[in-house]
């Protein structure tokens, strides 16, 4: 198999960068990683993420192009971050696309993490065979992604499919978004180790402790995990119902511990006489970087043709 064109995909999380090499057959050629330290602001997390592609690309003189999936609302067509958290400290406003094209003089595409990481599973993971496909990822937060027709759709605001930040429990727990009842509130690994706490007066300090203390038979704890399941059941069925995809990935740290909790998820969805195509995603924390690798593949065939 030719290696045919090569490019760089990179995912800039709030803990690491991951940086791939992929060329046009999805074949990974190379890959890194490094700190993201975002506490210490934007500079550097352009320094780091900088380093990561000096390093690849010391390695790999043919680059054509670098692809990059980012958390908050990315306007595609000019690169800049339009609206991001405080888990990206000034982060809102910058222009990563116009840096890393000055800097490395190639082009460069530029989305949302949940939207790369939907694009990666699409081409080589768990939506290959399919076209209209949405995506929830429950992780510390919650994102999502929708792709109809084999398209991304990012809505006119760039926020299609913040998923997270709809309302799920109206007047309930409130969100660092400033609104109240928001599905991150309840879906996320965060949430789930804060229900189980309150609910049982521990202090668990992840989603992995949480889940080993139903495995041991707290059933204060089974009752939390039995509640998320009903919730996320009710998520997926208006995800079915409102846009009607032909599946529905689950992505996110939570996945890996899905052995646990997915019978409770299909009782949840059986019981509601859902028929919704559910499937785990495959490619765990790479999804984001193959994702951002395969945007700007297709961006270079726009501009050759």
């Amino acid at each position: 198999m030719g290696a045919g064109m090569k490019v760089i995909g990179i995912d800039i999380g709030g803990t690491s960068i991951k940086g791939m090499v992929l060329d046009d057959s999805g074949r990974v050629m190379d890959q890194g990683k490094i700190a993201t330290e975002a506490t210490q602001g934007k500079e550097r997390i352009l320094e780091n993420m900088t380093n990561l592609l000096d390093n690849l690309m010391a390695q790999h003189g043919d680059i054509q192009g670098i692809g990059i999936g980012t958390a908050g609302r990315v306007n595609v067509r000019t690169g800049e971050i339009v609206y991001a958290t405080d888990n990206l400290p000034g982060w809102q406003g910058s222009n990563v696309k116009q840096f890393v094209e000055e800097a490395y003089k190639l082009p460069v595409f530029v989305d949302n993490d949940a939207n790369t990481a939907l694009v990666g599973e699409a081409w080589l993971g768990a939506g290959r065979d399919v076209k209209d496909l949405s995506m929830l990822t429950l992780g510390t937060g919650v994102g999502g992604a929708n792709m109809i027709g084999g398209e991304l759709y990012r809505g006119a605001h760039w926020n299609g499919g913040e998923w997270g930040h709809t309302i799920l429990v109206p007047g309930g727990r409130l969100c660092n978004c400033g609104l109240r009842g928001c599905i991150e509130q309840y879906l996320s690994g965060t949430a789930l180790v804060k229900l189980a706490s309150e609910a049982t007066g521990s202090t668990y300090t992840s989603g992995v402790e949480v889940l080993d203390d139903h495995l041991k038979g707290n059933l204060l704890v089974t009752e939390v995990l039995k509640q998320f399941t009903a919730h996320l059941a009710i998520v997926v069925n208006n995800i079915h119902v409102g846009l009607n995809p032909q599946a529905i990935l689950l992505g996110g740290g939570l996945i890996d511990s899905r052995a646990i909790w997915w019978p409770y998820l299909l009782e949840c969805m059986q019981n509601m006489q859902m028929d919704a195509d559910i499937r785990p995603a495959e490619l765990g924390n790479e999804a984001g970087a193959i994702g951002a690798a395969k945007l700007i593949l297709e961006h270079l065939s726009t501009i050759k043709k």
